[in-house]
């Protein structure tokens, strides 16, 4: 992505005849914080006219407000004088401004990406973590998959040495380099503790789209088995020694270690009836949800956006931030399931499915997902036999 102006600079650099004459410098620099994209120029000992003519190539070009600490700058200075210009901040958000005569002229790069469908197959020993490094994958597809089978699989809790995981997921890529994952349009895990799970996704007409078993059954749960994609758990249910009171208590929840600012979700639909400091719980949501419910999520260091008493959540909204308010001896969320007004464990319960698809919509939705199950057996047949099943980029067809 950036192999262009690189290319550009060496080439310059290397020709001796014309270069000769010319100093070249490249200064490369982070945005910090609370600092503004002209501070930084200014920082990096830009002279204020070329600082100017760099905002103002830029004008109408980047959004100046969208500008944020841990962005990337380059300078290319010829003699002491701006030549190249640019701005970085991602893999598919970049600009420039370059030199024209007496002029500075600023653009925003257009980057190539592709979306691919790729089969991704995972073997666990430690995490999901290693497992996708091991797999030459980006850890990210583990946030991925635990999104997919948040309803059935924990997977700090419920993970085993041995367990596999493949999926048919959308890559998006660039000049070979993936950026992101997408969309997972089919998915299988067969664990030691959990056992086989496998969900395929599919949209209805005019519906949004959703995860659903082999027999059209829904993957959705009312609940989900935990209110965080990844965390441990330091705490459980029940009479414990309190570490601050120094005496023991009743642990009417579950407590998950976990870092300051880490998301929370809903863990199902639900209407908000606590969001304030409750003292020893620090800053507190409470949900209330149907069936005589009620979750509460303690210790918080920020809550979500437009969560509010009375607010309407739905499962997997973040409704906050975990943290150490309150009487905390470390950073963690407690989580407390109320069943008619009293404390239950929240890792014992067994909850409901949602709504099966309609008996219409099943003979498209049956063939989509015997589609999907022969790309995702695929993987493990191919295995079993020994051979090289897909790499990382075989490319299906895309829906």
């Amino acid at each position: 992505m950036r192999i262009a102006p690189l290319l550009c600079l060496a080439a310059l650099l290397a020709a001796p005849l014309a270069s000769a004459s010319y100093s070249y410098q490249v200064k490369n620099r982070r945005i910090e914080p609370r600092q503004t994209l002209a501070g930084a120029l200014h920082e990096a000992a830009l002279p204020d006219e070329q600082v100017e003519a760099v905002i103002s190539a830029l004008e109408g070009v980047f959004d100046f407000r969208k500008s944020r600490p841990g962005d990337q700058f380059r300078l290319v200075l010829r003699d002491g004088v701006l030549d190249f210009f640019d701005y970085r901040q991602s893999a598919v958000d970049e600009w420039q401004v370059r030199r024209d005569g007496d002029k500075y002229v600023g653009s925003k790069r257009t980057i190539e990406v592709e979306k691919q469908v790729s089969l991704v197959s995972l073997e666990i020993s430690t995490s999901l973590y290693e497992a996708a490094l091991a797999a030459g994958e980006d850890p990210s597809i583990g946030v991925v998959l635990a999104d997919v089978f948040a309803w059935d699989i924990d997977f700090y809790r419920d993970t085993r040495k041995g367990d596999k995981a493949r999926a048919l997921v959308e890559k998006f890529v660039s000049k070979g380099r993936v950026l992101r994952y997408g969309e997972v349009l089919a998915a299988a895990y067969e664990g030691g503790l959990v056992g086989t799970k496998r969900v395929f996704r599919f949209q209805p007409p005019n519906e949004q789209a959703n995860y659903f078993q082999e027999d059209g059954s829904s993957a959705r749960k009312t609940f989900l088995k935990s209110p965080l994609k990844f965390a441990h758990i330091t705490s459980t249910f029940g009479s414990r020694f309190h570490p601050v009171l120094q005496y023991v208590k009743n642990h009417n929840g579950v407590d998950y270690g976990t870092p300051i600012g880490t998301p929370v979700w809903a863990v199902a639909d639900g209407t908000v009836t606590k969001a304030q400091n409750t003292g020893a719980g620090g800053n507190t949501v409470c949900v209330r949800h149907i069936n005589g419910l009620e979750t509460c999520y303690l210790h918080l260091s920020k809550y979500g956006a437009g969560v509010r008493v009375g607010s309407r959540v739905s499962q997997k909204q973040v409704i906050a931030y975990s943290g150490n308010t309150g009487r905390s001896t470390g950073p963690h969320l407690h989580f407390a399931l109320k069943r008619n007004g009293q404390f239950v464990n929240p890792l014992t319960q067994k909850y409901p499915r949602a709504e099966p698809l309609p008996k219409a919509q099943l003979p498209d939705f049956l063939a989509r997902a015997k589609e999907l199950a022969s790309q995702l057996d695929s993987v493990s047949m191919a295995a079993v036999a020994g051979t090289p099943g897909p790499g990382p980029q075989a490319a299906a067809a895309t829906p």
